[in-house]
């Protein structure tokens, strides 16, 4: 019999992440309002599937999709050999607007596509032409039965997992880790009974698949409270918690055994689960974003050479929804020349004027 090890379903977890596979996705916002979003990913060969391919026409051919990507058939894909043993895949995916190319998010988190929406608004102001764009991510937090607010406040919370609001700006070196080290436990504790009433939740709902439980489904649910404190009690971390011991140590009994068996179809569903949950933590694709002209705001997110980097992490997502959002400014040439041109004429026609002026004197 295999027993469900939490710590084997995080290695799992960061074995098949996005962050694993090297994915990134970029975002090219067009004057005319059009985009397109390029998605790409690498894996490292054997040597033999670096020969093999080395051989072939490589253009059209892509390697296994990863699983936390959902590409459309109208993208185009190309693929190339880079440097030492790495295979990259490039999918382009062009739009009419930033709203359909919301409609086509080819992010998915446990087989669901991420849901996100965006804003493209254009200001003309002669001299220039201002872009603002806004994609907003989807919460992912209602995967989690508990709330994180319910462990602490609203903006530690959103700081430990966005960034934001800095909580601790002005603080020093030492008093930042402090502070830290106060958030700390109570995230832990918030997850930690998260997954603890995951099990419970389970096993309640399948109660009747029990062989001679040592209590009944409703003195089960009573004891809850008891179980969930026994469970998480002196524990910081939620690797910790062996759930097939804590149930049989709590009850006294192995009766509750078969929901902690791998090889057991309530087992398989309850580590399905888990590794849900987990895979929230581990999910990460780089986000870049190009923008017409000159980037003048790039939000949360970083400017280097033109291009805005984000951060878009399952993480992020928990608390609230993820927004990302720059401006950018787009000369007008011409308004200067037309400007130039009125400046010119009415010099000359004041010129002109007064010329015309001095002749009839």
């Amino acid at each position: 019999m295999k027993r469900i090890s939490l710590y084997f379903l995080l290695v799992v977890a960061v074995l098949s992440s996005c962050q694993n596979q090297n994915i990134n996705m970029h975002t090219v916002i067009h004057s005319d309002g059009t985009c397109e979003r390029m998605v790409s990913y690498s894996n490292v060969m054997t040597k033999e599937q670096r020969d093999s391919l080395l051989g072939e026409h490589l253009n059209g051919w892509s390697q296994p999709m990863p699983e936390c990507l959902n590409i459309d058939a109208f993208c185009k894909s190309s693929t190339e050999v880079g440097e030492g043993d790495t295979v990259k895949t490039t999918f382009t995916c062009p739009f009419s607007s930033v709203e359909e190319m919301c409609q086509q998010t080819p992010l998915q988190l446990n087989g669901v596509r991420l849901k996100s929406s965006a804003k493209l608004h254009k200001r003309f102001r002669w001299f220039y032409t201002e872009y603002s764009f806004t994609e907003t991510f989807a919460c992912v937090g209602d995967s989690f039965k508990l709330s994180p607010v319910n462990y602490a406040d609203e903006d530690i919370v959103s700081y430990w997992f966005t960034g934001y609001p800095n909580i601790v700006e002005g603080l020093s070196g030492a008093e930042t880790m402090s502070k830290l080290n106060e958030i700390e436990p109570q995230i832990n504790k918030w997850l930690n009974e998260n997954f603890v009433n995951l099990c419970f939740d389970y096993i309640v709902s399948h109660y009747d698949s029990i062989s001679n439980p040592p209590v009944s489904r409703q003195r089960f649910i009573e004891l809850k409270d008891s179980l969930v404190k026994f469970a998480t009690n002196g524990k910081d971390d939620i690797f910790e918690i062996q759930p097939d011991k804590v149930f049989k140590e709590f009850f006294g009994y192995d009766s509750y055994a078969m929901f902690f068996d791998e090889e057991n179809n309530c087992g398989k569903e309850l580590q399905k689960a888990f590794s849900e949950r987990l895979n929230i933590f581990w999910f990460n694709v780089p986000y870049t974003l190009s923008m017409p002209g000159t980037i003048t705001d790039a939000g949360t997110g970083i400017c280097k050479d033109g291009i805005v980097y984000y951060p878009l992490t399952g993480e992020r997502l928990i608390p609230h929804d993820y927004v990302i959002s720059a401006k950018s400014r787009v000369t007008n040439i011409w308004a200067y020349i037309v400007t130039l041109l009125v400046i010119l004429i009415a010099i000359g026609s004041f010129a002109y004027g007064k010329k015309l002026k001095l002749k009839k004197d």
